[in-house]
């Protein structure tokens, strides 16, 4: 674990993917929400799951 970022997520590579795929203007706040649900579910490692699941709660 990286001591500069101890609460640093992971996101697996189908996770970079999905997000890649959010328009641009609006990729930062949802970054944001997807790793905000991935503390509250206490997951350090952001999967294409995880990514789909904040997609359906933004209504996309």
């Amino acid at each position: 674990m990286n001591d500069y970022f101890p609460d640093a997520l992971q996101w697996t590579t189908e996770a970079k993917v999905k997000l890649k795929n959010i328009p641009f203007f609006v990729r930062a706040q949802a970054k944001a929400r997807i790793e905000q649900l991935a503390r509250q579910a206490k997951q350090e490692i952001i999967t294409g799951e995880l990514v789909e699941q904040a997609r359906v709660e933004f209504g996309q």
